[in-house]
């Protein structure tokens, strides 16, 4: 500092940063933070703008005690520091902020103020001398000498006193003996503990034995009070063996230094609590490490906070608590039923649970994966059997996670760690076998920090997770107690490895008998609490429910016919208020006729009773929701069913698909025009399905006279087919629809129509034959909601109808096919009698 404080001429003009918290004196450094619009304007005006040394030379100048640091003149200090600007951070975004790191060079004067706009620059007069001058001075002068030996020897004395093994205090007293003198005692006095005010006073001593008077006494307090502590801890140590009761320590207070006698306390909390969390040995042995690290560790340390989060969560974690659970098999499948319409399979699957427990205590928790579409109960059934076991419930919603940290937690090395959710999710629940619902485990991703997926292979896996180690906690944790659940719309997205762990139960779609059910026991009760209605202002009969699922609905679940039940009931509910308004004017105009009507009192009060009863309700209420309210309400119907006018015409049949929004209806169009004999496909198809498409034709070009196709004009050579699936903006793909693409090119080049009342799935092969293909249980129920009668089906799937519920299998026909000419038969009036002569088959001789 020496070399670069003489090298350094301070300019008679100086940009001035003002400060209002803390005093800057020569030879220490200090951060100072930005704020003032000043202070913005000379910080971006003169340091960010010039990269001259000379520019980076400020005044640094306080406020006078009282003054708030604001856009207006404030009163200054006349004595400040002329500093030099070492380093300069800061962001412009989202707003400017700055915070310039200083060190003092020597005292100036402010003697005038020569600009103070768009930043203050002042004259000044620099008033300490510089270093080699003040040394020369401080030899000579055998009092100033004096003075700076007894200052040194009390500031060694100081430094003594703390803990050297730390870094910054071993420094501290390196620097004690080679910091010149008239530094000293602005050195000492930025570093002791001393009020604005009195800091104040150390600046404006320009004479330097007028300072290191007025350094001493806040150097010497300073040592008094660490005398004072280190003879407390001391005290502490003796009568803490004499002060005891019932087993317990009692500290005696008496001179303690407050913040000491906290530090002991948490220590003393920390180890009561790490016994009594009956941790594993090896959890138990790692925390007790913290602990002694802890205790040598001082508190400003920043890994101390980091060591005290570490053991908050590790006593705070449930090793060894847990919840009892009701194992009644005929009352939980009693609250299943009151919770949850349907959902057979899955109910089962719990009641087979609590029968296993009753019988074995030690069972694992089972890891069950439910899959259907949206709306369907997948996460409130979770709800559900928590409450059913009598357990405690967690939801971790997984959908977009993409790092693996937020599953298997931080390492402890990184600022901010912080444990995996499964960890954060026991402590919240604080129980070992609670029940997670994992939502949305189809809708992960991975990206450059790992794959979430991979990470949860450990967390479901029966023969592994009783060992989960979070990279946070660092020490295992059973999770085999924990019944995990975990939710999702497809299996598609999931990885093999990952599935292969969890237990799959497919929640299909609900039934409009299911749905009709759900709205009166269910959403409709639910939707009268949330608008504060009763029955007595709301007539919604079946007939009008009927109404809604069929023409305003079309879902497998029942998220949108809760919204249009919730519209129904707003409507009323506008209607309640209106009268609300209505009876309240009648009330007030009754008690003014009341003051006038005096003298027949008696009277008057029966017939206000009377008129109190009628106005109760009025006398439209309940409001009916007939088929005509509910069109008013709700608008003119959504969903009709088109089926017989969209295949009033040849090369049109509809098909089933399954979505993860449940089963679909589709209808498959195709056209032909003069052309070279190509296929165009449309519709956002995926590479199976074009494959259907080309193979489906290649089967009718082979058995074209069979079907009854003319081509001695080239029909099938001089014409493209276009063949078009709706819905172009969603991405379609499978091997379900080569039947109804096969049929759909047959009616084209026959010109008969399809059956209207029919749908289709079924792969088909080069030979003919149809293959079985999946969701059926899906697909049929779709083609119930479209109100079709008829589905062919390929023969294999003929078992998958064992899912179907009784009513919609009594509501529909099902055709079951071999092979494509079966399907030609069934779909069409009068079948193709000619594909009825099938050639012999001759049998194998293997």
């Amino acid at each position: 500092m020496a070399a670069s404080s003489s090298s350094i001429q301070i300019p008679r003009r100086l940009p001035l940063l003002l400060v209002s918290e803390n005093i800057l004196l020569p030879g220490s450094s200090m951060r100072i933070p930005v704020r003032q619009l000043r202070n913005m304007n000379m910080v971006r005006s003169r340091l960010l703008s010039h990269n001259s040394l000379r520019s980076t030379i400020i005044g640094v100048v306080p406020l006078e005690p009282g003054d708030v640091e604001d856009e207006e003149r404030t009163e200054l200090h006349s004595i400040g520091t002329a500093a030099v600007v070492v380093q300069v951070t800061g962001t412009n975004w989202p707003k400017p902020t700055y915070t310039l790191l200083v060190t003092g060079l020597c005292r100036i004067k402010v003697d005038g103020l020569l600009q103070e706009s768009p930043y203050l620059v002042a004259k000044v007069t620099q008033l300490d001398k510089l270093e080699n001058d003040q040394e020369d001075e401080s030899k000579n002068d055998s009092e100033l000498v004096r003075l700076a030996d007894h200052f040194r020897e009390q500031a060694s004395a100081l430094v003594d006193m703390l803990d050297v093994s730390i870094p910054t205090v071993a420094k501290l007293k390196k620097m004690l003996d080679s910091v010149p003198v008239h530094h000293l005692p602005d050195i000492c006095a930025s570093l002791v503990k001393a009020s604005f005010s009195e800091k104040i006073q150390v600046l404006d001593a320009v004479d330097i034995s007028d300072r290191f008077k007025r350094t001493l006494p806040l150097l010497m307090r300073q040592i008094e009070g660490l005398k004072l502590i280190q003879k407390a801890r001391k005290h502490r140590i003796s009568v803490v063996p004499k002060q005891q009761k019932n087993g317990q320590i009692l500290l005696g207070r008496g001179d303690l230094n407050e913040d000491e006698d906290e530090e002991t306390d948490d220590i003393t909390e920390f180890e009561r609590r790490i016994k009594a969390a009956s941790m594993p040995p090896e959890a138990h042995k790692a925390a007790m490490k913290e602990l002694k690290r802890l205790k040598k560790m001082p508190p400003v340390m920043p890994e101390n906070a980091m060591i005290r989060n570490y053991l908050e969560l590790m006593v705070e974690l449930p090793w060894s608590r847990t919840t009892t659970d009701r194992l009644d098999i005929t009352q939980a499948r009693k609250d299943l039923d009151v919770d949850h319409y349907g959902l057979e399979k899955l109910k089962k699957r719990v009641i087979e649970y609590l029968a296993v427990r009753q019988i074995k205590n030690s069972l694992k928790g089972p890891i069950l994966c439910f899959v259907g579409p949206p709306g369907v109960g997948k996460t409130s059934i979770g709800r559900s059997i928590a409450s059913t076991l009598g357990r405690e419930f967690h939801r971790i919603s997984l959908g977009g996670i993409c790092d693996q940290s937020d599953i298997r937690g931080h390492r402890r090395t990184y600022i901010g760690s912080m444990p995996g959710r499964i960890i954060q999710g026991l402590k919240q629940v604080a129980v070992r076998n609670p029940v997670f619902l994992l939502d949305e485990v189809d809708k992960m991703s991975h990206s450059l920090h790992g794959d979430p997926a991979a990470a949860l292979l450990e967390v479901l896996d029966p023969e592994q997770n009783f060992t989960f180690t979070d990279h946070y906690l660092n020490v295992p944790f059973d999770l085999s107690q924990i019944l995990f659940i975990a939710t999702a719309n497809s299996l598609a997205t999931i990885p093999a490895p990952l599935l292969d762990r969890m237990e799959i139960i497919q929640i299909p779609g609900y039934t409009h008998d299911e749905k009709l059910n759900i709205a009166v026991q269910h959403l409709i009760p639910k939707q009268f609490v949330e608008h504060g209605l009763t029955e007595r202002h709301l007539d919604l009969p079946e007939d009008s429910v009927k109404l809604i699922i069929s023409s305003y609905t079309r879902e497998a679940g029942v998220r949108m016919l809760e919204r249009r039940i919730g519209a129904i009931c707003r409507a009323v509910a506008v209607k309640v208020a209106e009268h609300s308004q209505q009876n309240s004017k009648k009330s007030g105009e009754s008690e003014s006729k009341k003051i006038i009507l005096d003298e027949n009192e008696k009277e008057h009060r029966r017939l206000e009773e009377s008129i109190d009863l009628l106005h109760v309700l009025p006398p439209e209420m309940p409001i009916l929701i007939d088929r005509a309210a509910v069109e008013d309400v709700l608008g003119p119907p959504m969903f009709e069913s088109e089926t017989r006018e969209r295949l009033s015409q040849p090369g049109v049949a509809i098909g089933l698909a399954w979505t993860a929004m449940g089963g679909e209806i589709m209808y498959v169009e195709a056209t032909q025009m003069p052309g070279e004999g190509k296929l165009i496909l449309t519709g956002q198809l995926g590479d199976v399905m074009k494959e259907s498409a080309s193979l489906a034709l290649n089967w009718l070009r082979s058995h074209a006279s069979e079907i009854g196709i003319d081509v001695r004009h080239g029909l099938l050579d001089n014409n493209d087919v276009h063949i078009h699936f709706p819905a172009g903006a969603i991405s379609k793909d499978g091997p379900s629809a080569g039947v109804t693409i096969t049929t759909v090119l047959a009616s084209l080049f026959t010109g008969r129509c399809v059956r209207s009342d029919t749908a289709m799935t079924g792969e088909v092969t080069l030979r003919g034959l149809v293959l079985p293909v999946g969701g059926i249980k899906e697909k049929v129920l779709a083609a119930h909601r479209a109100g079709l009668v008829r589905v062919i089906l390929p023969r294999r799937n003929e078992k998958d109808l064992h899912d179907v519920p009784e009513n919609i299998k009594k509501d529909l026909s099902f055709v079951f096919v071999s092979s494509v000419e079966d399907v030609l038969f069934e779909a069409f009036e009068g079948g193709f009698p000619r594909l009825g002569n099938k050639t012999p088959a001759i049998p194998a001789k293997l």
